[in-house]
């Protein structure tokens, strides 16, 4: 059952790609979560439902949208490949971005959810005490909802790993450039003898899920063993 160098390079591949579509969606999450906490504005049920599309409509929908805006003749991807030399058609990077649009409505609700739970008092005593919007949203409210955060990055992580149909849409799927484990997984059972190697995938996969999903349990406890501390302590 040891995976050979292809099936190294493919697993490689997936957490790179898994990795960076979060990293690059955290901060756009993080923004969200608090407007739609925090803020009330005419339309805000619409960006909400616009959030959490992709959670409701089929993948290669999402993975056709990507190549219309993102591709090589689309308005944005022309426009990165031409100012900063982006490119996302056909490449890994357009299959990050693929695997944060379907993680990203995960992210942003676990982030939410967390907001909603912070004690306002603790922010408006923090507020007596001089603390500017930026201090108090850097000090006290996202260190509180840190175990959302935690939790909503290791969600849309795994989310990445898995995505399959808006990857294969946007970026196809290229050997060693856009083939994620999902994509050779597929590959491989469409192949003679490929059977082996989709198996293995196949176990890869749920184990990298499997460590994802705890990660995230033991990563929340911690964090809100660390947050009751510092309220005690406060």
């Amino acid at each position: 059952m040891g995976l050979t160098a292809e099936e190294l390079d493919i697993v490689r591949l997936s957490l790179k790609i898994s990795f960076w579509s979060v990293v690059s969606s955290l901060p756009f999450a993080i923004a969200t979560a608090y407007l739609l906490d925090r803020a009330e504005f005419r339309g805000k049920s619409l960006v909400d439902a616009l959030v959490h599309l992709p959670l409701v409509l089929p993948p290669v929908v999402v993975g056709y949208a990507l190549l219309l805006a993102f591709g090589k003749q689309g308005p944005a991807g022309a426009f990165l490949e031409e100012i900063f030399g982006i490119t996302f058609s056909f490449r890994w990077t357009g299959a990050a971005l693929a695997a944060a649009v379907m993680g990203f409505p995960l992210m942003v609700r676990a982030i939410r959810l967390s907001f909603e739970s912070i004690d306002r008092g603790l922010e408006a005593a923090a507020k007596t005490l001089g603390a500017g919007p930026i201090w108090l949203f850097f000090s006290v409210t996202l260190p509180l909802a840190l175990p959302g955060v935690l939790t909503g990055v290791l969600l849309s992580f795994a989310r990445g790993l898995g995505e399959f149909g808006a990857t294969i849409t946007f970026v196809s799927n290229i050997p060693g450039e856009t083939r994620t484990i999902p994509l050779a997984i597929y590959g491989y059972t469409q192949v003679p003898g490929g059977d082996l190697m989709a198996l293995r995938l196949s176990v890869v996969a749920v184990l990298l899920s499997l460590v994802a999903l705890m990660a995230s349990e033991w990563s929340v406890r911690r964090a809100r063993r660390r947050v009751r501390g510092h309220d005690a302590g406060g």
